[in-house]
């Protein structure tokens, strides 16, 4: 299995596909509200993975009482349920799967056609049920849960191995060092302007606003991308770092996202002034 993933992820046959999809789900999802309500934003969490446990959650309740006598009705609303709440989370689904980097892509690609396949089924499924073929509908239930099944396991090395929509940065607090570590002078911080420091190698931005200053990790939640490279605008009256490769955009005084595809607010520091240095320490 392995070896397959990686197979799959080296897949340069699948670019085709994807980057057409891609260009459809981006061309499609056009308002930047609609992508950063898709990404869970107004969540400060990916959005994807909470909607998935409506179908999941359904769909193995279902095959459960399928098992047992005299839950035919029930199985079916369940079917129905998961065959409804599938739609949306598909769609938020899509929406990160277009901002991902091509070897994730690559993978979710088929994480998409499993959960389709498992979708499909699924909807044959309560068709049946629903014309009084419960046999036929049971069969193609537990043919979609398999389905479903292995599109969940991709979603899993999407996540877990490939680091698809997951924080990247705050694994960096981990090489943070415990107590109050120094990191400018306050007299020579500039106002307003993006300043790269770092906290036993980490690499963090500072921020001053007036006798303010905001302690931020770097590195963008969502891929890795350096933020002290890039711009500081107003977003709804607040001061925000837009990462110069995907534009996600923080909030400065709070590290909230405000603009997606990172569905993950940023990790600031608390801080502290002694004898007019700065310094900053673990949350």
């Amino acid at each position: 299995m392995r070896a397959l993933l990686t197979k799959l992820e080296q897949a340069s046959t699948l670019d085709r596909t994807g980057d057409r999809l891609q260009r459809a789900v981006q061309a499609t999802l056009r308002p930047q509200r609609v992508r950063d309500l898709l990404h869970g934003v107004f969540i400060g969490h990916p959005l994807h993975p909470a909607l998935v446990q409506v179908p999941v959650g359904s769909w193995i309740s279902a095959a459960v009482l399928d098992l047992m006598p005299g839950q035919r009705r029930a199985a079916t609303a369940l079917v129905g349920l998961g065959t409804v709440s599938a739609l949306p989370a598909a769609i938020a689904g899509l929406n990160d799967w277009a901002a991902l980097s091509r070897e994730q892509r690559r993978v979710g690609l088929v994480h998409a056609a499993a959960n389709a396949v498992g979708l499909t089924l699924y909807a044959g499924s309560l068709a049946a049920r629903l014309r009084g073929r419960h046999g036929t509908g049971r069969a193609l239930a537990y043919l979609g849960l398999g389905a479903a099944s292995a599109g969940a396991y991709l979603g899993g090395h999407l996540a877990y191995k490939q680091g698809a929509q997951v924080n990247q940065s705050i694994s960096e607090l981990h090489r943070i060092g415990e107590g109050w570590h120094p990191l400018a002078d306050m007299a020579n911080l500039p106002q307003r302007k993006l300043v790269t420091r770092e906290v036993d190698d980490v690499s963090v931005i500072l921020y001053r606003h007036g006798d303010e200053v905001t302690v931020m990790l770097e590195r963008c939640p969502h891929q890795s991308g350096p933020l002290g490279e890039g711009d500081v605008t107003e977003i709804d009256g607040h001061a925000c770092v837009v990462c110069p490769w995907h534009g996600s955009a923080f909030r400065l005084n709070g590290g909230e996202v405000m603009h997606g595809p990172s569905g993950n607010d940023q990790q600031i520091l608390p801080t502290r002034v002694v004898d007019g240095v700065l310094e900053a320490r673990l949350p």
